[in-house]
């Protein structure tokens, strides 16, 4: 079941210049950055409510964060929702049409699982589901 928007995620070029941006002029609270290997991603997390903000700048060129950036040039590019439990959320998802990129869980940021629901399902928009570690 999903319980609330985890994070909205930003796609950048510079990810140091984008945490001055968001931690200087806007004010946010910064909570550090953390390399995902297996999403070739360096992360940056901000605080503000209860959800946080992710930017997100690739670490090769096959990326899917460099894919991304060449073609649109950075910018929204998914929001989060957590989930109890990653593995019966897809399982939902799929009995009910959803088309999902992956069918087994990732390793995301902070150890969480992650998958991702194709932009098609939800009018353009790619959907994470989040399960904490």
């Amino acid at each position: 079941m999903i319980k609330k928007v985890d994070h909205i995620a930003i796609a950048v070029k510079d990810i140091d210049e984008e945490i001055k941006r968001y931690r200087d002029v806007m004010g946010l609270k910064f909570l550090g950055t953390e390399v995902v290997e297996e999403q070739k991603v360096k992360v940056a997390f901000f605080e503000i409510g209860d959800i946080m903000i992710e930017l997100t700048c690739p670490t090769s060129d096959d990326s899917p964060i460099s894919k991304f950036i060449e073609k649109k040039g950075g910018g929204i590019h998914h929001i989060a929702y957590e989930t109890d439990n990653v593995i019966e959320q897809i399982a939902d998802f799929e009995k009910k049409g959803v088309i999902m990129l992956n069918k087994e869980p990732k390793k995301g940021a902070h150890n969480a699982k992650i998958a991702f629901a194709h932009p098609k399902s939800f009018a353009g928009v790619l959907v994470e589901l989040k399960e904490k570690a």
